[in-house]
Formats: structure tokens, sequence, C-alpha cells
């Protein structure tokens, strides 16, 4: 007898979670976003790029008609699939599941105006954290009315973009790990889907490890696998050799204390254009960086340590700028440029 009021009681709650819980996330839908935003990701400098759009303006206007023409399109596949679906089940929408697909297409949308809004008010090295954090925060959402399964994973999508912003990923591996888990993450979690059923605690975390697992160990593998390329071999050559007899393939040695102008090219309302403005900067270091057919490759290191890439390990910031007048000077802008780096040795 008591066996038996236990199993009474266990599907009087299941009933009431059923309830509770009565939304049902479409296997398909998790397939369009994660493929439609994994694949935009990993494709983002790679389209619509500087090269391509000189003008910031005209770049960050058609990347607002890209992403716009991407969610828009595939909103709208969604919801015809979707209503398809509940079509073949005899199911009608819910009241509760058209609010939630809202707040679903409004954080797709501020996803899209922050990435507009990064070309003129500056953050585009943490937009992929964004678009990370705001899935993540979707699919808890939807997890809330939904099936538990999701209220996990969103949990760890959005832990997953906080840890990229709190690790200073660069903007490689950012790119990698937003790939990563939208393009593997969203399809894996619809393969996962259990419709809802009741699971241990114990059940859930190994799921949620698994995903974790499969979900982080690509871009990890990918950025070893970065880490672990070299450039050819080359002479090594200092910069006055250099100057006097240029090769096909080099490595140029810039020794410490050499200047390096960093020209400025000023445009706006307010001071007259030029681009004849020079910032010199003094190298701390000696630093030795790679020479193909007389171009950078990008590839660079200090004497004796690792090979990196330059555009996966500098971190740089202006903390702040200050506007000053005074008799003895006049008019003075001062302000404070942080360059540092964050590459490790792989070996």
């Amino acid at each position: 007898m008591p066996q038996l009021a236990t199993q009474q009681l266990d599907s009087i709650h299941s009933m009431l979670s059923a309830g509770h819980r009565n939304l049902r996330f479409e296997r398909h839908s998790l397939v369009l976003w994660g493929t439609s935003c994994g694949g935009l990701v990993l494709a983002s400098n790679r389209i619509l790029t500087a090269e391509q759009f000189p003008l910031l303006e005209q770049r960050a206007i058609a990347w607002l008609i890209l992403l716009a023409l991407t969610v828009s399109g595939v909103s709208l596949l969604d919801w015809r699939l979707t209503r398809r679906a509940k079509q073949a089940r005899d199911e009608a929408w819910s009241f509760i599941h058209r609010q939630v697909l809202k707040v679903w297409w409004l954080l797709m949308s501020v996803g899209v105006l922050l990435t507009f809004a990064t070309f003129f008010y500056g953050g585009g090295y943490m937009i992929f954290a964004a678009w990370v954090v705001l899935t993540g925060l979707g699919l808890y959402v939807h997890g809330l009315f939904s099936e538990e399964l999701l209220e996990w994973t969103g949990a760890l999508i959005i832990s997953i973009g906080i840890g990229m912003l709190a690790f200073r990923l660069n903007y490689t591996a950012s790119q990698w790990v937003a790939a990563s888990t939208l393009g593997l993450g969203l399809p894996l979690l619809a393969a996962m889907l259990d419709r809802g059923q009741q699971r241990a605690a114990w059940v859930r975390l190994v799921q949620s490890v698994g995903w974790l697992l499969f979900v982080l160990i690509p871009p990890l593998l990918a950025q070893r696998l970065a880490n672990a390329s070299v450039p050819p071999d080359a002479p090594v050559v200092s910069l006055e050799e250099f100057r006097r007899q240029p090769a096909a393939q080099q490595i140029v040695v810039l020794p410490a204390g050499s200047t390096i102008p960093v020209k400025i090219e000023v445009s706006g309302d307010v001071f007259r254009a030029s681009n004849t403005s020079v910032l010199s900067l003094v190298l701390n270091e000696p630093v030795e960086v790679a020479m193909n057919n007389g171009q950078l490759t990008g590839d660079w290191r200090f004497p004796g340590k690792d090979w990196a890439l330059a555009r996966e390990i500098h971190w740089i910031s202006i903390p702040w700028i200050k506007a000053e007048l005074t008799p003895q000077t006049g008019p003075e802008i001062r302000t404070s440029l942080v360059v540092k780096t964050l590459h490790q040795p792989t070996n």
C-alpha cells in the first residue's frame, strides 16, 4: 500500500509539473538558430570586412542589413515550421508560448542593435560574448515554462558568455567559442530534449557536463593547434639589414628602444582633416616579426619565446581622455594608452 501511494503521488507530481511546463521547444528551432548564428559568427571576419567597405558607416549599415535579414528570415522560417508541427499534432498556440517567443525575438533584436552600435561606440571585442549571453537568456526563459533541460543549458550558456569576458579571451578564441556554443551546442541540445520527462538532479548534471565538454573541447583544440603552428624557417636579420636588403621571407628583429610611429588619420568637424598626425611609441623589449614578400604575416615573438599572432594576444585600451587649457601650455588633450600582451607560452 505505501508503495502504491508513493507511485500515485509521483504521478500527481509529474502531472502538476507537466502543467507548469506545458511549452514545447521544437527541435528544428534549435537547429535553425544554432546553425545560422554559429555559421555567421564563424564567417564574421571574412564577410563585410574593412577592405570591402572602407567607410565605417557603410560597413555598419551592411552588417545591420545582413543581421536583420538573417534574424527575420530564420524567425519566419521557424514560425512556419513550428506552426506546421503544431497542426500535425493538433495543438493550439498557447498565450504563454506566444509571449515567450516574443521575448526570444526581442533578445535577438537586441543582439542586432548591439552589434550595430559597436561600430560607433566601441566594445566590439565583447560582441561574441553578448550574443552567447542573449541566447542563453532566451533558452533559460523558455526553459522556465518548458523542459528543465533548456533551463539548465541556458544557465550554462550564460556562464560561458560571462566567462569569455572574465578570462579576456582574444578575438579568435571568442569567435571559436561562440561558434561552437551556438553552432554545435544548440543542435546537440535539440537531440537531447526529452519532452519534459522528470530526471534526477545527477542525470541533469551529467547531461550538462557532457554538453559542456562537447561544446568547449573543439575550440580549445583549435586554439591549441593554432598556437602550435609556427612560420616557416627564415633568416633572422636586424632592422638595418632588412632596410638594405629585403628578401622574400625574413624574420626581422626590432631592437628595444626602437621608435614605432603610429600614423593617425584625423576626420570629423572639430579638427582639421589630416593623415599626417603621428604618435611615436618606443619598444620596451626587442621583438621579432615574420615577413613574407615584403608584408607582415602577423606572427611575432620575443627572442627565444614561442610564436604568436599579433591580432590574438594583444589587449589595447584607452582608459581615459582629458582636455586641458592652461596659460603655460595652452589647449592640450591628454590620454592614456594601455597595450598589453596576453601571450602564454605553449611549450
